[in-house]
């Protein structure tokens, strides 16, 4: 078994244990914090991939989608923060 194999296996499930915290929480903090950690493990696995397959394009897409969760945990934590006023 290659090296990229088992890290792309242990991102997977520490993947899977985010999407756990997300869904469990308890409070609201740990499930958007639970969501972040799961954007930046699919980032982490589709920059892994891109290196499997050496495809250069899929790091632009691992780029704009670490763009757009950093972006969507901010908003949304401003409008928690804000308790649902825009």
């Amino acid at each position: 078994m290659r090296f990229e194999n088992i890290v792309l296996m242990v991102l997977t499930i520490l993947g899977v244990a985010s999407l756990v915290r997300a869904i469990l929480g308890p409070t609201v903090w740990d499930r958007i914090l639970g969501v972040n950690l799961l954007s930046s493990k699919i980032v982490m696995v589709i920059v892994v991939f891109a290196f499997l397959v050496n495809k250069s394009y899929l790091l632009d897409i691992a780029i704009i989608y670490a763009l757009f969760g950093f972006v969507g945990i901010v908003m949304i934590s401003r409008f928690i923060e804000k308790r649902g006023e825009l």
